[in-house]
């Protein structure tokens, strides 16, 4: 927590230019962050199982399910950001944690028709909307308060911190996930997911707010065609996220592999490592390469899980997914972070992260028809694919920029 409450309009000065005293004064949005992102990692690998297994819907309407959250996120990106530049992130923050808990009892709600499979669904793809909702403000929101305390020359880090807070929640929450489900059913994952997002706005309820900045904000179609190129990288790059998150579960189920809880930890495991080792690259060589060379690792990654014969494989496949995708957030997103003004950062993190909804709303429900079309491995080979291409837009950005 700090002691003293800076201004949008003029970031504080970093006291120490090392890693800790940027982390020191992230700690709290962080820890908060990681608590209240469990609700969806608690979820990963059982939502698949629950509306496949349980309800016995197609693997379409698994897609669905999954990317609703993600297509919320995304039509809601604007408001996330005109609340943190005009009400203050925190504000948002506190908001997405007070619609997650709304999700949750949205979820307890879709039980009671669980013996009518479609009615159970569409009650649950409401809680799922929900669930998007507070995802887009609470990251919208937790990037634009971090980047107003340390400044936008630690953008990098900013992203990088929350980007372990968020991805280290979903390695941690696949398998207390899976445990909750086996103990206690899907009613088990509802509470968690409305208990987790409590703890979060109990922990951040004093830390102080950033205020909002006085200038005149730059119209959010504005700020969306200022960060559009290193918003399709991350778009491209995320797909292979989204395919493990929506599709891990069923892939080693219908192979007989056990629990999928492995892969998602051996994701979050390569996520960690390489924010931890590297999250510094972005903001001290450039964004751009850290992208170029990390997507690279990440094609590698969804080839291991396509060819993969054994679980072994597979996680190791997730593993440098993980890895790869981890530094192509941060090294994407401090480009966009340049092309923006401070007064619109808000907007500007909201307008970036939407790529990231874009992508993951479009990949569920598309990689799901491939399934049943292709089999279930099949929409590695399309992850792969499509994070080569976000190589291109690295090497778009790296390319010099024409005079003014």
């Amino acid at each position: 927590m700090t002691s003293h409450k800076p201004t949008a309009s003029s970031p504080p000065a970093i006291t120490g230019a090392g890693q800790q005293s940027v982390l020191q004064q992230l700690a709290p949005i962080v820890l908060a962050v990681f608590v209240s992102f469990m609700t969806i990692g608690i979820a990963l690998p059982v939502l698949p199982l629950h509306v496949h297994g349980q309800l016995g819907m197609s693997t379409l309407m698994v897609g669905m399910v999954a990317g609703a959250q993600f297509a919320a996120a995304l039509l809601t990106r604007a408001w996330a950001g005109a609340l943190s530049d005009t009400r203050g992130s925190k504000c948002a923050v506190m908001t997405g944690f007070g619609i997650g808990i709304a999700s949750a009892l949205v979820y307890f709600l879709s039980l009671y028709w669980v013996d009518q499979p479609q009615l159970s669904v569409a009650v649950l793809i409401v809680g799922r909307v929900l669930l998007g909702c507070a995802e887009s403000l609470i990251v919208t929101g937790a990037l634009s308060w971090g980047v107003g305390l340390v400044g936008p020359q630690r953008a990098g880090k900013v992203m990088a911190w929350v980007g372990i807070a968020m991805y280290g929640a979903y390695a941690a929450g696949a398998p207390a996930g899976m445990a909750i489900y086996k103990a206690c059913g899907f009613s088990g994952i509802a509470a968690a997911g409305m208990i987790a997002p409590l703890l979060a706005m109990i922990m951040l309820f004093k830390v102080d707010a950033i205020a909002p900045g006085k200038l005149r904000r730059v119209p959010f179609y504005k700020v969306l065609g200022m960060v559009w190129l290193p918003g399709a990288g991350l778009a491209l790059s995320s797909v292979g996220f989204g395919v493990i998150t929506a599709f891990v579960s069923l892939l080693f189920a219908t192979r007989q592999w056990g629990s999928p809880a492995l892969a998602f930890t051996a994701f979050g495991v390569g996520f960690i490592g390489a924010r931890l080792l590297f999250g510094h690259l972005p903001d001290k060589i450039g964004g751009a390469k850290v992208a170029l060379v990390c997507v690279l690792i990440e094609v590698l990654g969804q080839a291991f899980i396509w060819r993969a014969e054994t679980p072994l494989l597979a996680c190791l496949g997730a593993a440098l997914t993980g890895f790869g995708y981890s530094l192509a957030f941060p090294g994407f997103g401090v480009e966009a972070v340049r092309r923006t003004p401070p007064q619109s950062r808000g907007a500007a993190m909201g307008a970036y992260v939407a790529f990231l909804d874009i992508s993951l709303a479009i990949t569920g429900p598309l990689a799901g028809a491939l399934a049943n079309v292709a089999g279930i491995s099949a929409v590695y080979l399309a992850g792969a694919a499509c994070v080569g291409l976000a190589a291109l837009v690295a090497m778009r950005l790296l390319a010099p920029a024409p005079a003014s």
